[in-house]
């Protein structure tokens, strides 16, 4: 029974350490990794295609 509450123990523990690592990224990191996709997103659409700058094909 003491190896059985010792492996409880263990998964409460990471249950908690990957809660604790997923807060942080999506508190802090995916805003910016959000925003970067945003922005190059945004910047491929305002490139004009080959046709509009005249490429000559």
């Amino acid at each position: 029974m003491k190896a059985a509450s010792g492996e409880l123990n263990l998964t409460v523990i990471t249950i908690i350490a990957v809660t604790a690592v997923l807060t942080f990224f999506m508190t802090f990191l995916w805003p910016r990794v959000k925003d970067t996709i945003n922005n190059g997103w945004d910047n491929i659409e305002n490139v004009p295609d080959q046709d509009q700058r005249g490429s000559g094909r």
